[in-house]
């Protein structure tokens, strides 16, 4: 019965403070950390300890994949070394630093009981700074590569950490560390790869979306747990597994499942993140405690001094980091448009040379799918481009969060100072929360940063409908001329089709449709009609992937042409689900 009052407490509270947290302006983590530090020193309130195995193997994964799955592959791909770069070396560097600074503040705990809460305090929590940024605006880009590295670098991190516990035990070279984590990233895709495909060609045989939602709340954990039994990275493999998922969900499963899924999931990512740093502010009494019962000389204000310490040089670390890494994306913009002139040559070459001519069907397609991918990736590169301010931005969302007082809770038993050294990490964690969390809104508006170009995203939409559009009027031509559909129900399923070019007329529209049938006739063609918006659903949509396979528009475009479609469709399979019973 406790347990039971203690989940609906929590579930009350997690609900209350967030719905709080809107009205202020603030992000939920920010206000549920500060609440659950201040309800940890009520007398009476029961201590709720968690083992941190459990945050790490049973929250972590679930997390990860919820936000993979909304990660748009395209964006991943086309950031993916400055991704890599904040997520792999950024965290190496960030473990040696704070190792180094750690062993020279407490040089009686060795250098890898040092690296090992370096590699603790290293990766970052995107979930503020990606709350707050899309309250205040920030572009797609910069909130791309937050969310990258947030997704990523929890597993370079827990590798690192790995080695780093194993050089308490014994010798590690740095050659090992490099080869273990090659071998985690090499086995890790490949089975994040296979349970992606695996997990989108099995939903697509259920129709129901219970059923398929239930089976997406397992995909986490048949991704992790594998990864691990290879000694491979777990969480990386959750990550890619999400970003395949996501990716082939709109080709193989539909809509309905994919709706209810994304509410599903929404709902259960919000109670355990919530959950997870109210838990980590409520764990700041026992600690302390702990500290004092192990003082071992060194107390817990000392403790937390150095916790600050280390705060502020991972804080440096990243603002020195990220210079040379708005340097390298400014390179790859000036590249881009020094190769645009020729890529703008190869196109002519290709809209007046007949490839048919000398290549076979599928080479002339792969000729021009690579010129289209390259071509919208250099405008990618030009129109979405991350100056000084986005580099600021970058550098001051550096929170850390309750993954990383959970990898310290792992350390061994006997690891020296263990208690002195997880408190270091809540203190690491705690400061760049809140000093950063709540900071990031006045440096956003500081820099005045712009956001996405509110014109440019309208024009994309607008051509990306006419594309889509175009191909359910071919459908429904073809369909008339072949004389497999009526051109009166052709004529009705054009006037009612939600997607419609941008200037197209609506009166015009208006006179094409035929008069309403009467309701007998109506019954008798319902299954037809309903058939027929289904199949000019699913060449829209192609048309859509195929946008997206080219790389032609942003993902924001793409994303709500398809939530457009997604809901219609959702729309008419239960009206047929319905017709049918």
């Amino acid at each position: 019965m406790e347990v039971t009052l203690i989940a609906v407490v929590g579930v009350a509270s997690v609900v209350a403070v967030a719905a709080f947290s809107q009205r202020l302006g603030l992000a939920a983590p920010l206000s549920l950390v500060v609440v659950g530090i201040a309800l940890s020193f009520v007398p009476g309130v029961p201590v709720v300890e968690v083992e941190p195995e459990w945050v790490l193997a049973g929250v972590l994964p679930p997390l990860l994949y919820s936000s993979a799955v909304n990660m748009p592959a395209q964006d991943f791909r086309r950031d993916i070394k400055a991704i890599g770069g904040l997520a792999v070396l950024l965290v190496a560097v960030s473990t040696l630093s704070a190792g180094w600074l750690v062993h020279l503040l407490m040089p009686d705990i060795g250098w890898p009981a040092a690296f090992a809460l370096g590699a603790v305090v290293s990766p970052t929590d995107a979930v503020a700074a990606t709350s707050v940024g899309r309250k205040l605006g920030l572009p797609s880009r910069l909130l791309t590569l937050l969310e990258g590295e947030g997704l990523v670098n929890d597993a370079s991190a827990l590798v690192l950490l790995r080695s780093a516990v194993a050089a308490m035990a014994g010798a590690v070279s740095l050659w090992g560390v490099a080869g273990d984590f090659v071998f985690s990233v090499v086995i890790a895709v490949a089975v994040g790869l296979v349970v992606g495909v695996v997990n989108v060609r099995v939903r697509a045989l259920l129709n129901d979306t219970v059923l398929n939602t239930a089976i997406s709340f397992v995909v986490p954990f048949v991704a992790y747990v594998p990864a691990e039994e290879f000694d491979a990275s777990g969480v990386l493999a959750v990550v890619v597994t999400g970003v395949v998922t996501g990716h082939q969900s709109p080709r193989l499963l539909r809509a309905q499942d994919r709706l209810g899924e994304a509410m599903n999931w929404r709902t259960l990512a919000f109670l355990l993140e919530s959950a997870i740093f109210l838990l980590m502010g409520l764990g700041l009494k026992t600690l302390v405690d702990e500290v004092h019962a192990h003082e071992n000389g060194l107390g817990a204000g000392r403790v937390i001094l150095y916790g600050l310490a280390v705060t502020a040089l991972v804080i440096v670390v990243r603002m020195v980091f990220v210079v040379p890494l708005v340097a390298m994306l400014r390179r790859d913009e000036r590249r881009a448009a020094a190769a645009k002139p020729m890529m703008e040559r190869w196109q002519e070459r290709l809209d007046t040379f007949d490839l048919a001519e000398r290549f076979g069907p599928r080479k002339r397609a792969r000729i021009e799918h690579r010129v289209r991918r390259t071509s919208a990736d250099i405008d990618f590169r030009l129109t979405e481009t991350l100056g000084w301010q986005g580099g600021v931005v970058l550098a001051w969302s550096g929170m850390r969060g309750a993954i990383t007082v959970a990898a310290a809770q792992t350390l061994p038993e006997d690891t020296p100072y263990r208690a002195q050294l997880i408190l270091i990490a809540f203190v690491v964690a705690v400061t760049t929360l809140l000093l950063q969390g709540l900071s990031l809104p006045a440096v956003i508006r500081t820099v005045r940063i712009p956001g996405d170009d509110p014109r440019r995203l309208h024009t994309e939409y607008g051509q990306l409908i006419t594309e889509m559009s175009a191909a359910a009027h071919d459908y429904l031509d073809a369909a008339v001329a072949d004389g497999s559909v009526a051109p009166e129900l052709a004529d009705h399923v054009r006037a009612d089709s939600l997607i419609r070019p941008a200037n197209a007329d609506p009166d015009a529209d208006a006179d094409k449709q035929p008069p309403a049938p009467d309701h007998d006739a109506l019954v008798a063609e319902r299954a037809q009609y309903l058939r027929l918006r289904l199949q000019v659903i699913s060449a829209e949509r192609e048309a859509l992937l195929a946008a997206r396979t080219h790389g032609t528009y942003s993902s924001r475009a793409l994303s709500g042409a398809q939530h457009v479609l997604d809901l219609e469709e959702a729309r008419l399979q239960q009206l047929g689900d319905r017709f049918e019973d």
